[in-house]
């Protein structure tokens, strides 16, 4: 372990009537990939954007990157620090836009200028095998295809953090065996990226 990279004091969160998180508190872990397992409903995705910082903390603290997540100005600080990969398959994908223009949409969000743009996404798009179908629209891919690219628009900006939440479910057997090798290797080429990782699956964990 080299430290964490994040906190959770008494966290809970509602919906209406419904308690989601009740009193979490836990340390994240830094530089290494982390994992919550359990069925749906159990509140994985809720702690996910609330580390986030995509859902509003309502109890509790919830502590990331060096700050405290209900300050809105260290959320700006440190949003382009941190990459989220929503739940369900190109959730975060423009279904019209090619591959290469889902993966541009999101350099440009990061003011990345063209020469880098170009240079990064050739590089991710040589490493998860979407080469080949760079020109193709997003809602024409397979569902292993889909979260190839939403992992792409996600690593765009050489994020700290890696949200995964349930990154393979509704995957194929082989599509979710190749998109954890594919994490394997760019966790290996990045040694100090967090990732943090919600699954339903067993193996997976």
């Amino acid at each position: 372990m080299t430290g964490t990279f994040g906190r959770l004091d008494a966290v809970g969160l509602r919906y209406g009537r419904t308690i989601a998180l009740d009193g979490v508190t836990l340390d994240l872990p830094a530089g290494c990939m982390a994992g919550l397992i359990g069925p749906d409903g159990v509140g994985k995705s809720s702690l996910l954007a609330l580390v986030a910082g995509a859902r509003k903390v309502q109890d509790g603290r919830v502590a990331v990157l060096g700050g405290d997540m209900a300050d809105a100005r260290h959320r700006d600080a440190i949003g382009p620090r941190i990459a989220y990969m929503p739940q369900g398959l190109g959730r975060n994908l423009y279904p019209t836009l090619s591959v290469f223009e889902n993966i541009d949409f999101f350099a440009r969000l990061f003011g990345q200028d063209r020469a880098e743009r170009e240079a990064r996404i050739a590089a991710l798009v040589e490493a998860t095998g979407l080469a080949p179908f760079v020109d193709r629209p997003a809602g024409k891919l397979s569902g292993g295809m889909k979260q190839k690219l939403s992992l792409c628009c996600a690593l765009i900006h050489d994020p700290e953090l890696l949200i995964l939440d349930e990154p393979t479910t509704g995957v194929d057997p082989l599509s979710r065996r190749q998109f954890w090798e594919l994490i394997g290797r760019i966790r290996a080429g990045r040694p100090g990226m967090s990732v943090l990782v919600a699954t339903a699956y067993m193996e997976e964990a």
